[in-house]
């Protein structure tokens, strides 16, 4: 699958050597001159994987998004045109820090792009998680909402492909704010109550 990813920070970078690893064709959209996180990102994926946000977008079928949620709506108006294309939303609105006007980074996307095949996934754990999501030789789980089955169905596919057990399907585009929610309780418990950044949801079944 040909995959954009917007961001070289932590997720996108972690994303992006993820995906690779797991035989898809990466195309990170980045400014020019590269920044400092986007030349580090070079040097473990190759810079001739780089270019502009738009000729990125442009070669993919998907876009997954991974930049600080605040530019959500700034950088979805650099994608051009994404009729037809599956935008996946890894970003979280965290202590009110987020597109203004919005409540959750997904609802911004869809209100500012053409496509409708919107999901959110890739949030609700730390970017270490991403690189290996292997604890104790079993996949830890990942989770997604949004209405598009289209877009869930490819979300949960490169999941999987990286290595999560399951990602479940939390529901439509109603339950965004929800799956942010999960994501705030991750960063509450790796960061605030101090069980550190090696720690991952599971949902497990009698």
């Amino acid at each position: 699958m040909n995959i954009a990813i917007i961001g070289a920070g932590n997720v996108g970078g972690a994303l992006a050597q993820a995906l690779i690893r797991a035989g898809h064709t990466v195309i990170v959209g980045a400014n020019v001159p590269l920044s400092e996180k986007s030349i580090k990102l070079a040097t473990k994926i190759g810079e001739d994987r780089f270019t502009n946000v738009r000729s990125a977008v442009a070669q993919c079928e998907v876009v997954v998004l991974a930049t600080p949620a605040m530019k959500a709506i700034d950088v979805t108006q650099q994608l051009g045109d994404t009729a037809g294309k599956v935008i996946i939303d890894t970003m979280n609105t965290v202590r009110g820090m987020g597109p203004a006007g919005f409540t959750n980074t997904s609802d911004a996307i869809l209100a500012h792009t053409a496509t409708t095949d919107v999901v959110k996934c890739f949030n609700t754990t730390g970017f270490e998680n991403m690189l290996n999501p292997i604890y104790q030789g079993e996949g830890i789980d990942m989770f997604m909402a949004g209405s598009s089955q289209r877009g869930k169905a490819i979300a949960a596919q490169l999941a999987k492909d990286i290595g999560f057990a399951e990602c479940y399907d939390m529901g439509g585009n109603n339950n965004f704010g929800l799956l942010e929610q999960l994501a705030l309780s991750w960063i509450t418990l790796a960061l605030f109550q101090g069980y550190g950044r090696n720690m991952a949801f599971k949902v497990v079944k009698r």
